[in-house]
């Protein structure tokens, strides 16, 4: 069982904002950060993340909880799994009740990393292929290159460091053929490339092949620890200048980003063997860079930028590509020397939506009438997944460029969908003034006896659950974690301040309870003449500025 002082340890690293954005598309709103829901199917952004309150909330679906809810959600583990989850990526060691669980964190992918960097200083084919790309001795050192041998050498230093194969296997440094019932070194006889999370943890291992191996590069294989589709190479030594100068390079490969960092690019990073995808993007939006991608100009290459150009810029990302022709590429240029000429490329990258446009005209013959509707169309296509704004825009763009004198703008009709229309929601009303009663009982716990002498949750006329909800300290329920951390809502400020609300609160609550005694018929001379004088009491009292106690 894990120590709850080890789980309070943990949690006090946590920050909500860098665990869900490391799965979820982030983007500022307020004090606050705001997302489509990652548990129901929305267009509209309803889920919220709060830095100050360190919770989540969709008013959508009424999902919530805090970091660790989040990842047992997301992930669909349990609490402890969760937490393991969680320690291992924040390089975290949990403590245990029972002393046999009690074990640091595995140094496996350390120890492996090591051990291959030390075999390449021996390994003359490795160090000849290194030297021909131009990579210095300094970036072997910072990017932790190494070499990986046979498979019999791999396995026998594993086990000689008392590391178990069972480990080795979930690291994915090792797999194990069930056919034989033996295992094998994932990388053998290759350039070693060890890759790291965002904080700098070894996940994986990329291997390039300097033997002839059909396959140029492999990847370790997707593991509890390693998610090609949400890592980037280098991102751990990119982060810092791409903060700094609010922009980052992405590549295609190790060695284009080794060579641009050798060549004063620190902000050059890679995907892993995969193209751009959706889980990148919560990456990528950190810091809120611009964005180029770097692609190679074969088929691959541009197909791939293509790709790209329209996730980012549907999502809203600033930036462009920058297409290498002559069968060069980053790597090549920087050991040619154009260092300058790489820099004014980067600065000059086409915009991503320009380069998408461009890139569907050329799939058409313009001369054909008809081909050039149906391009048209594509480009309508297209043009639909952006911000209003931007769809008018590039609508000129697009039909300028559609042949000969190109066509009129007012041809290129985009038909515009409500793709932010709100969840319809529950006929509710929202009384403010009760809900920052709410929120004060929340955030300001030393005032609950001065508003409990003075009303009851039967005075409030919508949001009496809420306020019972408060009081009993629930800020697990739904309803309490959408006041948490709605903006709109605010607490009262000091003792000062709920003393006067109360007062006109209770003023118009007797003055209600006046007009209802006087047009009633059913009650005794006797009966309404005591509660009049009753209720004008209280109302001069609250005049004169004293908080009277309620009474049922």
């Amino acid at each position: 069982m894990i120590a709850q002082d080890s789980i309070e340890a943990l949690k006090a690293r946590l920050d909500i904002v860098d665990v869900v954005g490391s799965y979820v598309e982030l983007k500022k709103a307020g004090a606050n950060y705001k997302a489509p829901c990652p548990f129901h199917d929305e267009k509209s952004p309803s889920f919220v993340v709060s830095p100050q309150k360190q919770i989540y909330h969709c008013f959508g679906c009424g999902a919530g909880g805090d970091s660790i809810k989040f990842v047992m959600e997301y992930e669909k583990l349990n609490y402890p799994e969760a937490l393991e989850k969680l320690a291992d990526t924040y390089n975290f060691t949990l403590s245990y009740t029972d002393n046999k669980h009690n074990k640091p964190r595995s140094q496996l992918m350390d120890k492996l990393n090591e051990w291959y960097q030390n075999l390449l200083t021996s390994k003359q084919t490795a160090l000849t292929y290194i030297k021909e790309r131009g990579i210095y001795e300094s970036s072997v050192e910072k990017f932790g290159i190494g070499y990986a041998p046979d498979t019999s050498s791999t396995i026998n230093y594993i086990t000689s460091e008392q590391f178990s194969m069972n480990e080795a296997v979930e690291m994915g440094v090792v797999g194990y053929n069930e056919d034989n019932r033996s295992s094998y070194a994932r990388f053998i006889e290759r350039v070693t490339f060890p890759i790291h999370s965002a904080n700098g943890s070894i996940v994986g291992f990329g291997g390039r092949t300097i033997t002839g191996h059909q396959a140029k590069y492999v990847n370790s294989p997707q593991t509890a620890f390693f998610n090609k589709s949400r890592l980037l190479y280098a991102y751990h030594h990119a982060k810092q200048t791409l903060y700094k100068t609010k922009e980052i390079i992405v590549t295609e490969g190790y060695l284009d980003v080794i060579m641009l960092h050798q060549a004063g690019f620190s902000n050059a990073v890679a995907t892993l063997g995969t193209a751009l995808t959706q889980e990148h993007l919560p990456l990528l939006r950190k810091g809120e860079p611009r964005i180029v991608m770097a692609y190679d100009g074969d088929k691959a290459g541009r197909t791939a930028a293509l790709k790209a150009s329209r996730l980012l810029s549907a999502g809203g990302f600033r930036g462009g590509v920058v297409i290498f022709s002559d069968g060069l590429d980053p790597a090549d240029m920087v050991n040619n020397g154009a260092i300058e000429e790489l820099s004014i490329m980067f600065r000059e990258a086409k915009p991503f939506i320009e380069f998408v446009l461009e890139e569907i005209l050329s799939l058409y013959n313009l001369r054909d009438p008809k081909a050039k509707e149906d391009c048209m169309q594509d480009g309508v296509s297209y043009l639909k997944t952006l911000s209003p704004l931007l769809q008018e825009e590039y609508k000129t763009f697009l039909a300028s460029r559609l042949g000969g004198l190109g066509v009129s703008p007012s041809l290129v009709k985009i038909t515009q969908t409500n793709q932010n229309a709100p969840l319809l929601q529950k006929n509710t009303h929202k009384d403010m003034w009760e809900l920052s009663l709410i929120k004060t009982v929340i955030e300001q716990p030393e005032l609950v006896n001065q508003i409990l002498d003075a009303i009851d949750a039967s005075l409030l006329q919508f949001h009496s659950q809420e306020f019972s909800l408060a009081l009993l300290g629930k800020t697990d329920e739904p309803q309490i974690m959408a006041i948490m951390v709605d903006e709109q809502i605010k607490a009262l400020k000091d003792e000062k301040a709920l003393k006067a609300e109360l007062i006109t609160f209770l003023t118009r609550y007797y003055e209600r309870e006046l007009k209802r005694v006087n047009l009633q018929n059913s009650i005794s001379f006797e009966q309404k003449a005591f509660y009049i004088r009753k209720f004008r009491g209280k109302i001069m009292k609250l005049k004169q500025g004293e908080l009277v106690p309620f009474e049922a």
